[in-house]
């Protein structure tokens, strides 16, 4: 057996699997962005005061917890039910901008199921209010990627 042919094997291996893997790292960024989109979106419905455009986000079974210490440095959980009470808060025009800015957001998918965890500060107008971190649970549905589950940690020190 020549080594031609063993090359243009072991060319057209690596190659193949290189584009494999292009691809599915491009259809990874796809995901990541339809994901991502969907809690900007939310974001933008806080700043503008829309609760059309907040409850949109939304799957009709949803859920909300607040991970939180008390003064006792004991954990505590609160649930805060759906969605509805959330939509009405940050769904209403305000005096001031209601402002949740995240950064440094890391998504993880795996098929229908992605989660979103994306540490944030809250300003009210120029206002810094707390910070914390936002964990999304989402779910693709027919219709696209919907909030299943928000839940977060909120405090006003040890803010980065």
């Amino acid at each position: 057996m020549s080594k031609v042919p063993a090359n243009h094997f072991f060319t057209i291996l690596v190659l193949t699997l290189i584009f494999n893997l292009s691809h599915q790292t491009l259809l990874a960024q796809k995901q990541d962005s339809k994901i991502r989109a969907v809690v900007d979106k939310l974001f933008d419905g806080m700043k503008a005061g829309d609760s059309a455009m907040i409850r949109s986000v939304f799957m009709n079974d949803n859920a909300f917890s607040t991970i939180s210490k008390n003064s006792r440095d004991s954990v505590t959980v609160r649930s805060d039910g759906n969605a509805d009470g959330f939509i009405k808060a940050v769904g209403t025009p305000h005096n001031e901008i209601w402002d949740e800015r995240i950064y440094n957001v890391k998504i993880s998918v795996d098929g229908p199921m992605a989660i979103v965890w994306a540490p944030y500060k809250f300003y009210r107008g120029e206002t810094f209010s707390h910070c914390g971190v936002n964990v999304f649970t989402m779910i693709e549905t027919t219709t696209g990627w919907k909030i299943r589950e928000i839940t977060d940690t909120r405090r006003k020190t040890d803010c980065p």
